[in-house]
């Protein structure tokens, strides 16, 4: 794991926001900032290699420059890369970083929790063993995620408002493309550069 940033503190807890980020969305903003009560330090991170998407649209090192520049200004947010993308792999690279101790919450949308629940890691025990390792904390996107099986405290809701449902990083990119408004679902301080990047 490589950072970008990261603060000077050493978290108990570690809040983890990973994703593709093509690109960072005010969404991703209004995730962090609602799991902030659940840990001592948010990092995003950024894979080298995706799991289920190749890099295209934005290059791995603009991704990363909008990531940086989206997230300045919150001392307890960090910024790293990771080499593997899937969120075992994750979890073991923020391990070595961050220390055995470290309690591990993976942060991410009813989607990508549904994605990461039902991946085929080759065995059908596998995403229940990881449970043992890191925790997730599912915010409701177009609905409430319900955990199958018994996953105790392991799996926990967050509960944020409608007001990001529709809000996406795909919905930047066909706006973009149409030619219609897209600025708002942006942070402000890349709207510049993602206009130049994404509307080569």
């Amino acid at each position: 794991m490589q950072f970008v940033r990261r603060p000077p503190t050493k978290p108990e807890r570690l809040a983890i926001l990973a994703g593709t980020y093509n690109p960072v969305t005010v969404a991703h903003l209004a995730l962090a900032h609602a799991a902030l009560p659940h840990a001592d330090e948010i990092v995003f991170v950024l894979p080298r290699l995706l799991p289920h998407k190749n890099y295209s649209g934005a290059s791995f090192e603009e991704r990363l420059e909008l990531l940086e520049v989206a997230t300045a200004g919150e001392p307890r947010w960090s910024v790293a890369s990771s080499e593997g993308g899937l969120f075992w792999e994750i979890a073991a690279e923020c391990r070595q970083a961050y220390g055995e101790n470290v309690r591990l919450i993976f942060v991410c949308g009813r989607d990508a929790a549904e994605r990461i629940s039902s991946w085929d890691y080759g065995r059908p025990e596998a995403f229940m063993e990881m449970l043992h390792d890191f925790e997730l904390l599912v915010a409701s996107r177009n609905g409430h995620y319900i955990p199958s099986g018994d996953t105790g405290e392991a799996i926990r809701l967050l509960e944020m408002g409608p007001d990001f449902d529709l809000v996406s990083a795909t919905e930047v990119r066909t706006r973009l493309a149409a030619g219609e408004g897209w600025e708002h679902l942006v942070p402000a301080a890349i709207r510049d550069r993602v206009r130049e990047i994404y509307g080569r």
